[in-house]
């Protein structure tokens, strides 16, 4: 019996055990900073000085940090800004790039090259350090760091974007469509959208690592959101002048941002190799 396309999809990503193993962590973490007023075991911000620096214990499993606060607590608070910072970045950078690149792909003419010459600007500097630039032009906080990333990261996704519309607008049953009245909106909407939405979600998987990476780098560098709120790149960054003393500190969370930006890599691989079962023929 020929399966379905979204059957097919899974068949092909279940043969993958270490992208399942990624969205697995993925889907775990998303659900316990999710869970955090409920689990977690003490206040992130409380302070208890008498306590600090302690090592893990049975009462405090991943010590406490400078401050007499709980670093479990943090932890799995701490994953609410980054990671929902991350998400919140990666979704309005694609939707920027996916706009912009249908337009300028679907609509052609000088509009087309306005918007590519813009894209070359943007790509044209590397990331990071754009936004990092960004991110100091604005006030320090966790709104400023995912509007820095959202917007000088979108620039490759608008090129995808472009050369997938260019491809497809070219098709016959385009062709058919306008000449049976059918508005250019309408096109665009059902029936050039709908054929791009898979290469966007490899890409857009692909980049969610690098997006929780950016966010918490450029956190760690003080730009993000401010103390006392936790984050993982920020408590990387309170945890430098303990690093020989107590060395948790700077383990848990370094450790939280390694899992969780190689569970995004490795889903990213498998959903690429599901979606398109012609990349591991190419890599042949």
């Amino acid at each position: 019996m020929r399966r379905g396309p979204i059957r097919e999809v899974l068949h092909r990503f279940r043969k993958h055990p270490l992208a399942i193993i990624g969205l697995a962590v993925l889907f775990v973490e998303v659900l316990l900073v999710l869970l955090a007023p409920y689990i977690a075991p003490y206040d992130p911000m409380e302070q208890h000085l008498n306590e600090k620096l302690l090592s893990p214990s049975r009462q405090h499993i991943m010590g406490v940090d400078n401050l007499g606060r709980d670093v479990y607590s943090r932890i799995l608070y701490g994953g609410r800004n980054t990671l929902g910072g991350a998400f919140v970045a990666l979704f309005i950078l694609v939707t920027i790039g996916v706009a912009i690149g249908g337009i300028a792909g679907y609509v052609g003419g000088i509009l087309d090259v306005i918007l590519m010459r813009i894209t070359d600007s943007m790509l044209s500097f590397p990331y990071l350090v754009l936004a990092l630039g960004l991110a100091a032009a604005l006030s320090p906080d966790l709104f400023s760091v995912v509007l820095a990333v959202s917007l000088t990261w979108w620039g490759h996704f608008a090129r995808v974007m472009r050369g997938m519309v260019l491809s497809i607008r070219e098709n016959t049953y385009i062709e058919s469509a306008r000449a049976i009245g059918v508005k250019e909106s309408r096109i665009f909407i059902h029936h050039v959208l709908p054929n791009v939405v898979s290469p966007i979600l490899v890409l857009s998987a692909l980049d969610l690592g690098l997006v929780i990476l950016a966010i918490a780098s450029l956190s760690y560098l003080g730009l993000g959101i401010q103390p006392p709120a936790p984050e993982w790149g920020m408590m990387l960054n309170e945890a430098r002048l303990y690093m020989f003393l107590t060395p948790h500190l700077m383990v848990f969370p370094g450790v939280m941002i390694f899992v969780t930006v190689l569970s995004a890599n490795l889903f990213g691989d498998g959903l690429r190799d599901a979606l398109d079962p012609r990349w591991q023929n190419r890599q042949i």
